[in-house]
């Protein structure tokens, strides 16, 4: 599915877009039949609310929408969309007072609002499609919808069709569709090359775990994405209840998400270097499987000791961040759905971040206002290194006691990543689990669109 405007020569039905405070002077200029029908439906600029304008002899004349108010919209965003989703089939026009970021907000939620998981159950196409105004980069946010695509096409498709396999082979249609070029590391190879914890991690499932590599870009600075691919975490022998196993077709999250924002570097020509590292694993259960209390040497050199297997996305991440740092970058960024912890924190619509970088963080927190893509920073809480120091091996993969998980999950990672200037970890949900204007149930980016809009601060681009 692709997610675009309307064609630019195509004739249009204006869509009025009504704050609730102006709703009263906007009647007055309207054609006393239209000021009548809206008062007859009682139509009061309230956010949400849609009205069609009937024209001569049954035609359609047009739309109006409620705009609300600030204290309204704030309570949550791309509040076009669901107008976008009720109105009939057509080619639409906005008339509003609207521009820059929120403009562009609600013009990427028009598009997102379109997007439908069809794979296996046929949807109802949404046949209101928007023309971009003048002077809007029309490009780019389709660029930005088609990433989130697919990274949601990716998270909801279940780990029957979504495993390490088919996770290689959408990474080697995007890099195909862009130009890169892709490699790839399977089974007993990763032990031969140096990838020990990947290998433990997936080694139990029918389908061979992997490393996927893939580069695009021939200048400017060096950005690396890391993503947990873990397709389906049964957590292994420390075996999850049905209950918290439900989900866990979304624990390959953090690659989906770093996959739709590489989309959006390329599709749109970010002038940098590009590089995608994917550990794509299942963690699940065989007589291979990797036990409690074994201790994992890491391809960094550091030993892991194993206090809980359904722990694992750290371990699979630590070897693909260690071979992320072996070459000169300016950035690092993982991207993980790793701890239940990072979601009592933060509930499930805000990405939490760390780093030590303050540009980094600054940046993060001005994007993610301009773009509404929510993110918090979180700390790399230096007196919480000694609970993930066992005292038997460099490293605990599972501090008990159950304090800071987030931070102690990422305090781990970050031991693995020692040359790059600047390192990020997002610690995602990647999962929207009630309906909203733009973003249905189901799997969700998070962070991508503030990362992107930061680039430029972050790498002096």
């Amino acid at each position: 599915m692709r997610l675009t405007f309307a064609p630019k020569d195509a004739t249009t039905i204006p869509v009025h877009v009504v704050e609730e405070s102006a709703c009263a002077a906007w009647l007055e200029t309207c054609t006393p039949e239209h000021a009548a029908w809206l008062a007859a439906t009682g139509f009061g600029g309230r956010l949400g609310e849609v009205q069609l304008l009937p024209g001569a002899k049954g035609a359609l004349a047009g739309a109006v929408v409620g705009y609300g108010n600030a204290s309204a919209r704030a309570r949550g965003r791309f509040h076009l969309a669901k107008a976008a989703e009720s109105l009939p089939a057509g080619n639409y026009h906005l008339e509003t007072s609207l521009e820059g970021d929120a403009l562009a907000e609600e013009l990427l939620g028009w598009l997102l609002s379109g997007y439908r998981f069809d794979r296996y159950k046929a949807q109802k196409a949404q046949g209101a499609l928007l023309k971009a105004p003048e002077g809007v980069d029309a490009a780019r946010l389709e660029a930005i919808a088609n990433g989130e695509a697919l990274t949601r096409d990716l998270i909801n498709t279940p780990a029957a069709d979504m495993g390490p396999e088919a996770l290689e082979d959408a990474m080697f249609r995007l890099a195909a569709e862009h130009g890169a070029t892709i490699d790839a590391v399977r089974g007993d190879d990763l032990l031969s090359q140096n990838f020990p914890m990947i290998h433990a991690v997936g080694r139990a499932a029918a389908q061979a775990p992997r490393l996927l590599d893939m580069r695009w870009g021939s200048a400017g600075p060096r950005l690396t994405l890391v993503g947990k691919g873990v397709c389906f975490d049964t957590g292994g022998l420390n075996l999850k209840p049905g209950a918290s196993m439900g989900l866990m077709k979304k624990d390959m999250g953090g690659a989906a998400t770093v996959l739709g924002l590489a989309h959006m570097i390329m599709a749109l020509g970010v002038p940098l270097q590009l590089r995608v590292l994917v550990p794509a694993v299942e963690n699940s259960v065989s007589g291979g499987a990797f036990r409690p209390q074994d201790i994992l040497t890491s391809r960094k050199g550091l030993t892991v000791e194993i206090n809980n297997t359904d722990a694992e996305g750290r371990l699979v991440l630590a070897d693909a961040l260690t071979l992320a740092d072996e070459e000169e970058s300016d950035c690092i960024i993982s991207m993980a759905t790793l701890t239940g912890a990072a979601r009592v924190a933060v509930g499930p619509d805000i990405a939490p971040f760390y780093t030590g970088s303050e540009t980094a963080a600054g940046a993060l927190a001005a994007a993610a206002v301009k773009v509404g893509d929510p993110v918090w920073r979180m700390p790399f809480h230096e007196p919480y290194e000694k609970m993930i120091e066992p005292g038997i091996a460099d490293l605990d993969n599972a501090p008990a006691g159950g304090f800071a998980g987030s931070i102690t999950a990422a305090l781990f990672l970050r031991r693995f990543v020692d040359s790059a200037p600047t390192y990020l970890h997002f610690d995602i949900y990647g999962w929207q689990p009630t309906a909203a204007p733009a973003r249905p149930k189901g799997g969700a980016g998070q962070g991508a669109r503030a990362l992107l809009d930061a680039l430029p601060a972050m790498l002096g681009l």
